[in-house]
């Protein structure tokens, strides 16, 4: 039998071609529906209006056009479409971290994982994690020949190296990491990088099929509170002082570059996390480009890891759903291995049903959801294609400026890389303590209810005054939480005016708010009120409620939205509750009113 005329439908046939202005009318038309007539934008304004902000200086459109553009192909130069052209049956690697000092309890773990699904085992040795003489008995039930084993330490990465390297020298082995990073090392622990035992372990390292050597983590300063485009920036210059210190020790940059992989966050904005990705490999090729590096060669490793800075202690469930979002985006970005960090990461070590949900998170998503079954599925996207370019670009200026410094290692000596940390973090602690950047069970619609797991304390890894530590968005409202628990059970008094269709989406918002510092909402009279209705609740009866309230032992009465609704009875409020305050730190006020112990003292 012959197959049928293949006659592919047009899906677009019949229809204008619309340009850049007519689109863009398009978009005023619908924003100004509710304008006055005295306030609409026009054209470009309204598309302006799209625009959304993102870390390290990046923005996103509303609206993108067809674009010309040349997009290469996967296994190729620039290789921002991937590596190589992807297994639509195994996508990619899964591979669990495991990092319990405790090796028969690890030992299960790991062969409870390979069991179930994981395909390579990721130990993390040192003082907080697997000792290295511990290794050989976490591994004991692990066929080397089918799982890859990787490792990677804070500190002592020579003795996690030569420790896998003995396992696997009288053996057959599927392929593994040695995990060498001395500059990500002394970022995390404040200590002076020591290059010096790079060059014998790479060239242990060299000739064996599926290995790597260098592992560039540039989670270190991600966890720290850089932006993703500066991690990017700041570890390809760290992947170049590799290069360079290898090189004058007789490791060509030819023979290294294979040897090297790269470590990246995958955050909850799946799309910026596929663009760090694609930028990553382009970036990196044209590195190997610049040395010399036959192209075959250029193509990156990449191993992405869903991001600790987002994940949260309180209501840890939602981290299922970060989590998620980021696997799909690390897909999306053709990560050659993944790590989803399980959901209660933040409480200590995770037990066997949370390794087994993160594990599960990517299993589903390859084996049954089918994500992994296309290479590069957002090449040719506009939005994505765009983005790429524009986090690459940021990305090797932030490259270029760590160089003219002199390199990473300078960078680091002088205190750039610092500096840059500190400035991306505390515009987005503003952010998160602002609610701009809204935080789902944490700043906005929280639990009160005691939702933190009992699970067991990792080992605290010792670090020095200059260590770039990690900095968790969900911190400052969790500090706030562990307060309000020391305190007891603290509650505001709520007083509301009017009807529900008066009251209600104000007395909402405040106990939404107060439950992000752990603070209940009641009738009674206590020290702090907060007065809830609309402009004319307050106008007829805002003076008396707050008077009432006074009678009643209120130290402190505030009202929901701006005290000029109140109009003359303005001056019977000392404060405002509203969208876009700093809520940690109104939060820290009132517990301080309600008589919280301050942050870190004994409850």
């Amino acid at each position: 039998m012959t197959a049928p005329a293949h006659d592919p439908m047009t899906l677009a046939e019949g229809f204008p071609a619309t340009d850049l202005d007519t689109w863009q009318q398009l978009v005023a038309d619908v924003l100004n529906k509710r304008r006055a007539e005295d306030d609409r934008l026009g054209p470009q304004d309204a598309a302006r209006s799209l625009l959304t902000a993102l870390d390290g200086d990046l923005e996103t459109d509303g609206l993108y056009l067809r674009e010309d553009r040349t997009l290469g192909l996967p296994g190729a130069m620039p290789f921002t479409r991937g590596r190589t052209v992807r297994d639509g049956t195994s996508p990619w690697d899964v591979r669990q971290l495991h990092d319990d000092p405790d090796p028969a309890r690890s030992r299960a773990a790991v062969l409870d994982d390979l069991e179930h699904g994981a395909t390579s085992v990721w130990v993390h040795v040192g003082d907080e994690g697997v000792a290295p003489t511990d290794l050989a008995e976490v591994l004991a039930d692990v066929d080397l020949a089918l799982a890859p084993v990787v490792v990677s330490s804070f500190t002592d990465q020579p003795g996690a190296a030569r420790a896998v390297l003995d396992l696997v020298a009288e053996r057959p082995s599927a392929g593994g990491g040695l995990g060498l990073d001395p500059f990500g090392a002394a970022l995390r622990t404040g200590a002076t990088p020591d290059l010096g035992p790079l060059g014998e372990l790479v060239r242990a390292c060299s000739g064996r099929d599926g290995w790597t050597a260098v592992t560039v983590d540039a989670r270190v300063l991600h966890d720290a509170g850089s932006s993703e485009v500066d991690a990017l920036g700041v570890a390809v210059a760290t992947g170049v002082a590799y290069l360079r210190h290898l090189e004058a020790d007789g490791v060509t940059p030819s023979e290294a570059f294979p040897l090297v992989e790269m470590r990246l966050p995958a955050t909850a904005d799946q799309f910026l996390t596929a663009a760090v990705l694609r930028a990553a490999r382009r970036l990196w090729a044209r590195v190997g480009e610049a040395c010399g590096v036959p192209e075959a060669d250029r193509g990156l490793r990449t191993h992405a890891v869903t991001s600790l800075r987002m994940a949260s202690r309180e209501d840890p469930f939602v981290n299922v759903l970060r989590n998620t979002l980021a696997t799909f985006g690390a897909s999306v970005g053709g990560a050659d291995a993944l790590t989803v960090l399980p959901h209660d990461t933040v409480s200590g070590l995770p037990g066997r049903f949370s390794r087994r949900l993160a594990r599960n998170t990517q299993i589903l998503l390859a084996a049954e959801a089918g994500v992994g079954r296309v290479t590069d599925p957002g090449g040719g996207s506009w939005y994505l294609e765009s983005l790429t370019d524009d986090v690459a670009e940021r990305a090797w200026s932030r490259f270029q400026q760590v160089e003219r410094a002199g390199g990473a290692l300078d960078a680091l000596a002088t205190g750039m890389l610092r500096d840059l940390v500190d400035t991306a973090a505390t515009a987005r602690e503003h952010l998160v303590a602002t609610r701009a950047r809204p935080l789902a069970g944490v700043s906005m619609f929280p639990n009160l209810a005691d939702t933190a797991p009992e699970r067991v304390d990792r080992p605290a890894l010792a670090v020095t005054d200059g260590a770039f530590e990690p900095r968790r968005d969900a911190a400052a409202f969790e500090a706030l939480r562990d307060r309000a628990r020391a305190l007891g059970a603290p509650a505001v008094t709520v007083r509301t005016l009017g009807t529900q269709r008066d009251f209600g989406a104000r007395h909402l918002f405040v106990t939404n708010l107060l439950a992000a510092g752990g603070i209940a909402v009641m009738d009674e009279p206590g020290p702090v009120a907060v007065l809830a209705s609309n402009r004319a609740g307050y106008a007829e009866g805002g003076r008396a409620a707050a008077d009432e309230l006074r009678a009643a032992g209120a130290e402190q009465v505030l009202v929901a939205g701006r005290a000029g609704e109140l109009d003359d009875a303005a001056d019977a409020v000392d404060g405002e509750v509203h969208d876009g305050m700093d809520v940690v730190a109104f939060l820290g006020g009132v517990l301080d009113r309600l008589g919280a112990p301050a942050e870190g003292e004994p409850r």
